[in-house]
């Protein structure tokens, strides 16, 4: 299954920004686009647009700048992964138990 992408103009369209916005969040290495090459362009998946849009608000609306954006999106997946690690945990011991009380 192909994932789906959003080349650039579809991107500042649908978030408002300016390409400019987008040019810094990939030279931070916090988007990473695909390329495409007949014709050559930029496409994101929508891992780059869910960045995208809590990069804007935290940008626009909070005042964080990109090393900042960068160091929150990581602790953010750093925190998901933990989460389902948990969760995985949660499950395996509610699975003992279940066995143990039968």
């Amino acid at each position: 299954m192909v994932e789906r992408s959003w080349t650039v103009r579809q991107v500042v369209e649908m978030f408002e920004v300016d390409e400019a916005f987008i040019d810094d969040l990939v030279d931070e290495q916090i988007l990473y686009p695909i390329c495409d090459m007949d014709p050559p362009e930029r496409h994101f998946t929508q891992v780059d647009l869910e960045k995208l849009w809590l990069a804007k608000v935290l940008v626009k609306d909070l005042g964080v700048n990109l090393a900042g954006v960068d160091v929150i999106l990581d602790m953010r997946r750093k925190m998901i992964e933990l989460r389902r690690q948990f969760d995985a945990i949660l499950e395996d011991l509610a699975d003992h138990l279940r066995e143990s009380s039968q």
